[in-house]
C-alpha cells in the first residue's frame, strides 16, 4: 500500500516498504529549475521527511523525461542585486537545504536519468549515492563559470570530496559536463544502470546501505578534509592554474575563483570549506562579465527558438536528403556536418580526386572525435553508411536541399545553378554557401528564386557553430525557415541576414581588418596589433587572422566588400604586395609571418622590405589607440546594419560576432560592449579619429543613443 501527498512542483509517495519517492516535475516548463518558489517547496519537503520516522530511505528523481535539473533559475539570478549580504543570504539558504538533506536519518540515491546541471549537481551531490540512466540526454556537470559565476551551494568542496580535487577543479574550471559512463569512471555516480531500472536499483541500494552504514561513511567522507600533502596540492593547482591561463589569458575571474576555492577549501573541513566557497561566490554576482555572459546565455535561447520568420504559421519543408556540390574544405565539411547527425548525403565533385580527400577529411573529423571521447567507432560507420558520392549532377534530382559550396566565384556557381535546374525538383530548396556574392543577383540563374537563398558556413565547419542563412530579394518565407531549421538540426546557430555585401559577420568584420593593415602601414608592429586585439579578448589578432585564412582569399573579399563600401574604405597596399610576392599565410608557408611545418607562426625578418614599400609613417601607436582604431569601425558599421534593416534584432549582431570571429563574449557582444561605455563616451572616442576618415564618423543612429542617454539593450536583457 501507498499514499500519496499531492504538490505543485514535487510529488511525494511513500511505498509500503518504507522508501519514499520524491519526484520533481515543474508545470508547464520542458525543464526543472531551482528557483525560489521550488527552493521553498522543497525545503518544506524536507523538513516533511526529516521528522517521519517511518521511513527506510529516500529516492529522488525527476518527473521530466531527460531531464534532471537544468540548475538554479538564471532568470532570477539575473535580477539579483549585487548585494553581498543578499547573494550571501542566497548561498546560505542553498548549503541549508543541501544540509538538511545530508542529515536525513536513512539512506538517500539521487536518480540522474537526464542533464543535472550546475545547482541541480549541487543538490544530487546532497544525496548519499548517485544513480545515472541509460537515456542519450544524461550530462553531469557544473557549468557556472561559463556565466561568469562559480558553484555556490557546495559544488567546490563536495565535488572534491567525491572525485578528488584535481579532477573537481579541472571540470568546473572548464565548465564541463560529462556522460553517465564518464561519471561512473570518475566515481561521480554509484552505477548506471537501464532507466526503466532506476527505482528498482535504487531500491536495492538503499537495502544494502541499511544494512551496512555505507550511506553513513559517504556523509563522513565528505564532511572531512581531503588530505592533499604540500606536494600533491601545489602541483595539482599549479597545472589547471597554467591551463586555466592558457585558455582565458587571465580575463575571465570565474575559472581562477572557483580554482581558489577549491585549493583553500579542499584541507578544511566541509563546513569550512563552504565559508570559502561562498567567499568567492559572492563578488562575482551581478558583476559586469557575470551580467555579459547571462545574457549571451539568454541571447543563445532566443537564437535557438527563433523560426527565422515573422510569421508563425510558416512550416519548413520536411528535409530528408541532402545534396552537397563540391567536395573541398567546405563542402566536405558541411557534407560531414550533415551525416553525423544523421541526415543522408550525397557529395558531387567532378573531380574523383577531389571527392576521395573529401570523404577523408570527413573521416578525419570523425576520428579526431572519437579520439576526444566525444564519439564511437559505431558512430563513424553510421555516418559514413549515410555519404556517397558521385560525379555527375543528376542524382541531386531526388534531394530536398542542396547546397552549393564550389569556389567562390559568381561566374562559376551561376553557371552550375543553370545545368541543375533541370535536374531539381520543382519544391527542392537551393542553397549557396558563399561569403561575399550577392543572393539576389545570383537567383536570376535559377528556375525558382523563391526556393533560393545563401547558407553560409564558417570554416572550419565542424568548430565553428554559425550559420548565416542569407535571404535574397525573392527567397520565400518557407525557404528560409526550411534552412534555419536544417541548420539547428545538423547543431548549428542560424542567423538570417538580409542580403547585402559582406552580410553580417563578413560585413562588420572587414572594417577591423581594413583598420589593422591601416595600423601596420602607419608604422605599428604586426604583433603589436595582435597583441591589442587579444587583450581586448579576441581569440587571435587581425594580422594573424589574415594569415589563416589566407590573404587571396581576403583580398578578393575585401575588394568586394571595400568596393560597396568605398566612402569609408582605407586604400592599403600591403595584402597586394605579399599575394604578388606568393606568400599567401599559412597555406603557403608566409605571409605576414612565417610558417615552419607544425608552427603557429614566428616573425619574419623578411616582411620588413614589405612593409618598407607601402608604409607611409614610422609612429608606434599607443594600445589605446589601436584597440580603439580596431573595433570603433566595426561598431559604426554594426549600427548601419542595424538601421539598413540586414538583421532583425541587435541580438543577432552581437551573436554573429560572438559565434563567427570569436568576439569576447564576457563583453556581452559589440554592441553591448558599447552600451556598457555609454553612446556619449563612444562619439567622444570617435573624435579623437575623425580626422581619419568617414569610417569614424559616427552615424545617425549613433547620435541619438548618445542624445537620449537610451540603450540598444534593456537594463535587464
Amino acid at each position: 500500500m501507498t499514499t500519496a501527498l499531492g504538490a505543485a512542483m514535487f510529488q511525494l509517495e511513500v511505498r509500503g516498504d518504507g522508501v519514499a519517492l520524491l519526484t520533481f516535475d515543474q508545470p508547464e516548463s520542458r525543464a526543472n529549475t531551482l528557483g525560489q518558489a521550488a527552493l521553498t517547496e522543497l525545503e518544506r519537503r524536507v523538513a516533511e521527511l526529516s521528522a517521519r520516522t517511518d521511513l527506510r530511505g529516500l529516492i529522488f528523481r525527476s518527473g521530466k523525461p531527460g531531464m534532471f535539473i537544468a540548475g538554479a533559475d538564471l532568470r532570477e539570478l539575473a535580477t539579483i542585486p549585487p548585494d553581498p549580504p543578499v547573494v550571501r543570504a542566497l548561498v546560505q539558504r542553498g548549503h541549508a537545504l543541501i544540509a538538511a538533506i545530508e542529515a536525513l536519518p536513512y539512506p538517500t540515491v539521487a536518480l540522474i536519468d537526464g542533464a543535472c546541471m550546475g545547482g541541480g549537481l549541487e543538490l544530487a551531490l546532497g544525496f548519499d549515492f548517485r544513480l545515472a540512466g541509460s537515456h542519450p540526454k544524461v550530462e553531469i556537470g557544473l557549468p557556472e563559470v561559463k556565466v561568469g559565476l562559480i558553484p555556490g551551494w557546495g559544488g567546490t568542496q563536495r565535488l572534491s570530496r567525491i572525485i578528488g580535487p584535481p579532477l573537481a577543479a579541472e571540470l568546473i574550471c572548464a565548465g564541463e559536463s560529462v556522460n553517465a559512463q564518464r561519471a561512473r569512471a570518475l566515481g561521480l555516480v554509484f552505477d548506471v544502470v537501464p532507466s526503466d531500472r532506476l527505482v528498482d536499483e535504487a531500491t536495492r541500494l538503499i537495502e544494502w546501505a541499511w544494512h551496512s552504514q555505507a550511506h553513513v561513511q559517504a556523509r563522513a567522507r565528505k564532511r572531512l578534509p581531503v588530505g592533499l600533502t604540500e606536494d600533491q596540492h601545489s602541483f595539482a593547482f599549479a597545472v589547471v592554474h597554467g591551463q586555466i591561463m592558457a585558455r582565458t589569458r587571465g580575463q575571465l575571474p570565474a575559472p581562477l575563483a572557483a580554482l581558489n576555492a577549491i585549493a583553500q577549501g579542499c584541507n578544511l573541513p566541509l563546513e569550512e570549506g563552504l565559508k570559502v566557497e561562498a567567499d568567492a561566490f559572492v563578488p562575482l554576482v551581478g558583476s559586469p562579465i557575470a551580467r555579459n555572459l547571462i545574457a549571451v546565455f539568454f541571447m543563445t535561447q532566443r537564437l535557438q527558438k527563433d523560426p527565422g520568420v515573422a510569421d508563425p504559421t510558416v512550416q519548413p519543408k520536411k528535409v530528408e536528403r541532402v545534396g552537397v556540390l563540391g567536395a573541398g574544405i567546405m563542402g566536405a565539411g558541411i557534407a560531414g556536418a550533415h551525416v553525423r547527425r544523421g541526415i543522408p548525403v550525397i557529395m558531387m565533385d567532378n573531380n574523383p580526386t577531389a571527392l576521395a580527400k573529401g570523404v577523408a577529411a570527413v573521416v578525419g573529423v570523425l576520428q579526431s572525435r572519437i579520439s576526444a571521447g566525444k564519439a564511437t567507432q559505431a558512430d563513424l560507420l553510421a555516418a559514413m553508411s549515410r555519404l556517397s558520392t558521385t560525379t555527375l549532377l543528376t542524382p541531386m534530382g531526388d534531394r530536398d536541399v542542396v547546397i552549393e559550396a564550389v569556389v567562390e566565384n559568381e561566374q562559376v556557381k551561376t553557371q552550375l545553378f543553370r545545368e541543375l535546374q533541370p535536374i531539381l525538383r520543382p519544391d527542392a530548396v537551393l542553397a549557396s554557401n558563399t561569403s561575399t556574392i550577392s543572393i539576389t543577383r545570383m537567383a536570376e540563374a535559377v528556375a525558382h528564386p523563391e526556393n533560393f537563398a545563401g547558407m553560409h558556413f564558417f570554416n572550419p565547419v565542424d568548430r565553428m557553430p554559425l550559420v548565416e542563412v542569407i535571404r535574397g530579394a525573392k527567397t520565400s518565407d518557407q525557404t528560409v525557415a526550411t534552412l534555419v531549421a536544417l541548420a539547428k538540426a545538423i547543431g548549428k546557430t542560424p542567423i538570417v541576414v538580409r542580403d547585402s555585401p559582406g552580410f553580417l559577420v563578413n560585413r562588420i568584420l572587414f572594417p577591423y581588418m581594413n583598420e589593422a593593415l591601416a595600423l601596420l602601414e602607419e608604422g605599428a608592429d604586426p604583433r603589436a596589433i595582435d597583441q591589442a586585439a587579444m587583450a581586448f579578448g579576441m581569440p587571435m589578432g587581425p594580422i594573424a587572422l589574415y594569415d589563416v585564412v589566407g590573404l587571396d582569399t581576403a583580398l578578393y573579399a575585401a575588394h568586394v566588400v571595400n568596393q560597396a563600401f568605398a566612402d569609408r574604405a582605407k586604400t592599403t597596399r600591403i595584402l597586394q604586395e605579399l599575394v604578388a610576392a606568393g606568400r599567401l599565410g599559412q597555406k603557403s608557408g608566409a605571409g605576414f609571418y612565417h610558417y615552419a611545418k607544425g608552427s603557429r607562426g614566428s616573425d619574419d625578418p623578411a616582411l620588413a622590405g614589405f612593409l618598407q614599400k607601402v608604409r607611409v609613417g614610422s609612429r608606434s601607436p599607443a594600445a589605446e589607440e589601436m584597440t580603439d582604431r580596431l573595433f570603433l569601425p566595426m561598431l559604426t558599421e554594426a549600427t548601419r546594419v542595424l538601421a539598413e534593416g540586414i538583421v532583425r534584432d541587435p541580438t543577432d549582431v552581437d551573436m554573429g560576432l560572438i559565434l563567427g570571429i570569436g568576439f569576447p563574449a564576457f563583453r556581452g557582444g559589440l554592441l553591448r560592449w558599447a552600451d556598457a561605455l555609454g553612446w556619449s563616451a563612444v562619439l567622444q572616442k570617435l573624435q579623437r579619429y575623425e580626422h581619419l576618415g568617414p569610417r569614424f564618423a559616427p552615424t545617425e543612429m549613433m547620435r541619438q543613443l548618445a542624445a537620449t542617454g537610451t540603450s540598444l539593450f534593456p537594463a535587464k536583457g
